[in-house]
């Protein structure tokens, strides 16, 4: 694991979150893994063709969904997210059997109607921009979003997130120019999960940084760099980084060290991966400890959701893949209405 360390800027302040919050939090966080397992499952039993996601991000990526300004349009926040954005996507209110759905590649997907892999989400009503494969290249497609809210005005700002690997693409370099060229600094929140790995190469082989934020310093952009596996912290540094954004109209850059539990993807065997912090594990001790949740209610928030994952993948099973004809949809901006065919 990258060892370089870690600012929690957090200007003395460490005040618990409200036990809701926490409560809530822990709620999303639990069923964001058991989503995410039970993918893992699917792939293994030959419903699906390829997995991977975020198993060890649920501490970042669940307090970013629940602090973002979720809406359609320039007044609400946009997110260029990654294959690894599962919890922010729960935590904005998406359905877990929808990304079993797109597992399974059936039409019922509501991302891509069956025709992508595993978390590859896009939702309008929330301006989630569609995640692809090809690496970074959110980040030379963020600049866009947020050059039309820095001439819209008001409070709406562009995220974008992506892998520590992914920084050494082109596409990163692009994002930080075009967000602090002087005089036209741009409202985005640039956000680098680092999970020291880029497939099976290691951070400390590729990176002559102590931290990947100090990038952003030569461009004269605000950095910090966090636990990203303590959803407290996560939340709090969010919370600050995204209301400078807000209010300064400024990019903002912030990294969050993470976990990667189940390694790279279905390619490397997605098995545990036992000496990496879990984020989730040390999270409920903690509210033990607080005496917010017991141990047993804990099992039994655990139990309950297993359970109804389980009867969702049942469903899921039985519903049909795309119809073939339907491999134009969504392809081409309009359709003749009098012939049917794509124009």
């Amino acid at each position: 694991m990258n060892t370089s360390p870690i600012h929690h800027a957090t200007n003395g302040v460490d005040a618990h979150l409200a036990p809701d919050l926490l409560v809530r939090m822990h709620e999303l966080m639990l069923q964001t893994r058991l989503l995410e397992e039970r993918l893992i499952t699917m792939i293994r039993q030959g419903d699906g063709y390829f997995w991977i996601g975020g198993p060890g991000e649920e501490a970042f990526n669940v307090p970013l969904g629940l602090l973002v300004n979720k809406g359609e349009g320039l007044s609400h926040d946009y997110l260029h997210l990654h294959y690894r954005s599962s919890g922010t996507l729960l935590a904005l209110g998406a359905e877990p059997i929808d990304s079993l759905r797109q597992m399974k590649s059936v039409k019922t997907d509501p991302y891509s109607g069956g025709r992508n892999f595993v978390g590859h989400y896009s939702a309008r009503k929330w301006n989630v921009v569609p995640i692809s494969s090809p690496i970074e290249v959110q980040f030379s497609m963020a600049p866009g979003t947020a050059i039309a809210q820095k001439r819209a005005g008001g409070r709406g700002i562009t995220i974008v997130q992506g892998g520590d690997a992914g920084t050494a693409e082109g596409d990163f370099a692009t994002c930080l120019i075009w967000a602090s060229r002087p005089g036209n600094e741009l409202p985005l929140l640039m956000i680098v999960t680092n999970n020291s790995y880029g497939i099976s190469t290691t951070y400390g082989t590729q990176h002559g940084e102590p931290r990947i934020s100090d990038r952003g310093k030569a461009f004269g952009i605000k950095t910090a760099t966090i636990d990203g596996n303590d959803p407290e912290v996560s939340y709090r540094e969010l919370q600050k980084a995204m209301e400078y954004v807000r209010t300064e109209r400024r990019p903002f850059l912030l990294e969050a060290h993470v976990s990667r539990l189940y390694g790279h993807s279905s390619s490397s065997g997605a098995n545990f991966v036992e000496d990496e912090v879990d984020g989730l594990a040390r999270f409920e001790a903690r509210l033990v400890e607080r005496r917010i949740l017991s141990r047993a209610t804990l099992d039994d928030m655990r139990t309950r959701m297993t359970a109804e994952l389980l009867a969702a993948y049942q469903k899921v099973r039985e519903e049909a893949p795309p119809d073939p004809s339907s491999i134009w949809d969504h392809v081409f901006a309009t359709k003749n209405v009098n012939d049917g065919g794509a124009r």
